[in-house]
């Protein structure tokens, strides 16, 4: 069964523009789903609608099997968002201890409050909350209750290590109680530790979703290095094979698609030799998560390009 499921979905703006552009996407049951993207790309905006904060203009979307926004699901479902919206005069444990009380699982609370050390937090007003006790403080809004759906909009953003540990260790505890967690994040490493499947969207859309052996694993190796910024990489891609795709994947580091044989290797140590360049890390591998998400994004994010031959 999926929790959630987002079929063609559209958004539209007043303006004119849209924050999904017939965007496909599903949360699996049970598990942890993490939705990367650049700026931009949608994810705040499908949050919105699987939370029932947002309508879609078109499309169909399902939410613990009906429609988002309704009792049931509003019962069932919690979202941590980048904006809190938490009021600035309560205290963060009594808020905490409300919220339990309100969703009619006012034991759920105080577990949380020892998790994520918010218990000397007892007589302090929201207001006077650091940016990272904020989102400890609506992450644990967020959880009471033991909600079968916890949707999370960037939980680690102002967190230091220990916070953003204590946090990985929520999200694998609602999946081991069989709840299910849609997590929103720009943390590569955050997706490769916590989730079971990832999602990637640009411009409004789903570019690929699976687990991560399904968007890595299986493809032709590919060749990487470091070297400076900018390079010409379209001069790179005229000078191999027909067919093969350069790319500054990152600032300074580079990734070539269309194979990694030995003679391939030798084309572009030559090239980089004839331009003055010393590349560094050269060498051949599989793709990442990280390789998958740049080639997938690159049109939508500032400050990379790419050429093919």
């Amino acid at each position: 069964m999926d929790a959630a499921r987002l079929a063609q979905v559209f958004v539209a703006y007043p303006d004119g523009g849209r924050g999904l552009d017939g965007l496909d996407l599903t949360v699996g049951s049970g598990r942890v789903t993490a939705l990367l993207g650049p700026n931009g790309a949608g994810k705040s905006t499908a949050v919105g609608v699987i939370a029932g904060l947002i309508d879609a203009s078109a499309g169909a979307v399902s939410v613990l099997d009906g429609p988002p926004g309704r009792r049931e699901a509003r019962r069932l479902v919690n979202v941590m968002v980048q904006e809190d919206g938490l009021p600035t005069g309560a205290h963060a444990v009594e808020l905490v201890r409300h919220i339990a009380r309100l969703r009619g699982s006012p034991e759920t609370a105080q577990p949380l409050v020892e998790l994520l050390g918010l218990n000397r937090l007892k007589r302090t007003t929201i207001r006077r909350l650091s940016g990272g006790e904020r989102r400890r403080v609506s992450l644990a809004c967020a959880l009471v209750g033991n909600p079968e759906l916890v949707v999370l909009d960037e939980p680690t953003a102002g967190l230091d290590p220990r916070g953003r540990s204590i946090v990985w260790e929520c999200i694998c505890g609602i999946r081991e109680r069989g709840g299910t967690v849609l997590l929103c994040t720009h943390l590569l490493d955050e997706a490769e530790s916590l989730a079971d499947d990832v999602a990637i969207i640009a411009g409004g859309r789903c570019r690929a979703q699976g687990t991560l052996t399904e968007l890595t694993g299986g493809g032709e190796e590919i060749i990487t290095f470091d070297g400076p910024l900018h390079l010409d990489v379209a001069g790179l891609a005229r000078a191999l094979p027909e067919g093969s795709r350069v790319q500054e994947s990152s600032p300074g580091r580079y990734r070539i698609e269309g194979g990694a044989t030995p003679r391939m290797l030798a084309t572009v140590a030559s090239w980089c030799a004839q331009h003055g360049v010393q590349p560094r890390n050269l060498g051949a591998g599989y793709q990442t998560l990280a390789d998958v998400y740049w080639r997938l994004t690159e049109e939508y994010t500032e400050g990379t390009g790419g050429a093919g031959s």
